[in-house]
């Protein structure tokens, strides 16, 4: 379909694609990038622990706790938008892409989150990534809570 905007024609078909081809390889990034970070990440720290870890140093735990943040926080995003599409708010379509995007995300990053948050030695500024855990399993929450809100959503419109 070819729509006139401001005397210009734009392929909205082409866009939707691409948008589309977009989203599905910013969630396969992720999730490659969080489980293929986490891994070695998290054989490596049950091998050797340092000793004390300053703020700046970015210990193993730390390293797989902000993987899970980040793939938490993208489906947060994903949901979010996914939830204003279903509403009607942006763009054609119902939003269903997006939500079971964030649906697969949100899991994801709670189960990262919460392997750190349970394999976590002291407390906040230990080095073990106590904060990043309780933060990624937080915002894995959310993307939950909202990729669900935008399915159910999808779902009862027609």
């Amino acid at each position: 379909m070819i729509r006139r905007v401001s005397g210009k024609e734009i392929d909205t078909v082409g866009l939707e694609r691409l948008r589309a081809r977009v989203t599905y390889l910013l969630a396969a990034a992720t999730v490659v990038c969080g489980i293929g970070l986490a891994v070695p990440a998290d054989a490596r720290a049950s091998t050797q622990q340092p000793a004390d870890a300053s703020v700046y140093t970015v210990t193993p735990k730390r390293l797989v706790a902000s993987a899970a943040a980040v793939v938490g926080l993208t489906g947060a995003v994903i949901g979010g938008l996914a939830l204003a599409r279903s509403a009607g708010r942006t763009g054609p379509g119902n939003g269903r892409q997006g939500a079971t995007i964030a649906l697969a995300l949100g899991p994801i990053a709670v189960v990262g989150g919460g392997l750190v948050v349970v394999t976590a030695d002291g407390g906040l500024g230990t080095g073990n990534g106590l904060g990043g855990g309780v933060v990624a399993m937080m915002v894995g929450l959310v993307g939950m809570v909202l990729g669900w809100l935008a399915l159910a959503r999808s779902r009862r419109t027609v």
